[in-house]
């Protein structure tokens, strides 16, 4: 089954990923050689423009994640310094009103005064160590969201591309109308864009995993998840559109 105008697929790049960062730059690589591919078959396509938007994706993905690492590694350093200063604030604060206590004893309001002096300020330095320790986090957080927004997008826009392409037009018995969509696919054409329009979202799913790699934040990794679903969905009717095609009946 060759199309009129196809050229056969290039070999898939034989290098192997051995560590996390070789696996993003095998994921470029992959991005690129499936541009490559859509361009040999489909030139004038709308479809090679959304590739080559993932292949600058990509690159811009590994140069995120590289610079939320180093944005992290210089917040954590910054928490730590907070947290130290307000454990030593702490220590100061209740040696300062344990030495008061002591020189007022014959007060008999002091000790109560003490005790509750003391308890507002443990509350106070944990709730302000606990939300400095987590700042990190929810910077890499908001910035992560912000870039996988950006893939659901494109994975919709994905979704777009084979929303019109209807593998029953190619029925010998199919009966267009007035507003039936013009198509000049043949049956193995549709079958290799559909098919592309798969791979590629098979690679905003694993552009949104490598955000994964670096957190555990039940926040992302959900969002993740949803973007997974989503594109394994989407993927899921195109092969079903794939099944209809004359030649695979």
């Amino acid at each position: 089954m060759t199309p009129d105008d196809a050229t056969p697929d290039p070999p898939e790049p034989q290098t192997q990923p051995s560590r996390r960062q070789l696996e993003a730059v095998y994921l470029k690589e992959i991005t690129v050689r499936l541009e490559q591919r859509i361009a040999a078959r489909f030139p004038r396509r709308n479809l090679r423009a959304v590739a080559q938007d993932l292949v600058v994706l990509v690159d811009e993905t590994l140069a995120d994640l590289d610079q939320q690492h180093r944005r992290m590694k210089w917040a954590r350093m910054a928490s730590l310094v907070v947290i130290v200063a307000l454990v030593v604030a702490g220590v100061v604060a209740i040696w300062l009103l344990v030495q008061g206590a002591r020189d007022g004893i014959g007060g008999a309001s002091t000790w109560p005064s003490f005790f509750e002096s003391l308890i507002n300020d443990l509350v106070f330095a944990s709730i302000a160590i606990y939300f400095t320790w987590a700042w990190p986090q929810r910077i890499f957080r908001s910035g992560t969201l912000r870039a996988l927004h950006r893939l659901r997008s494109i994975a919709h826009v994905i979704d777009m591309h084979q929303l019109t392409k209807d593998p029953e037009r190619l029925r010998p018995d199919f009966q267009p109308t007035a507003a039936s969509i013009a198509e000049d696919l043949t049956a193995a054409q549709l079958s290799y864009y559909l098919d592309y329009c798969s791979e590629l979202l098979s690679v905003v799913s694993k552009i949104s995993a490598l955000y994964g790699e670096q957190t555990s934040d039940s926040t992302v990794l959900a969002a993740i998840e949803g973007i997974e679903d989503l594109t394994t969905g989407m993927s899921r009717k195109i092969w079903q559109k794939i099944a209809l095609l004359p030649q695979n009946r």
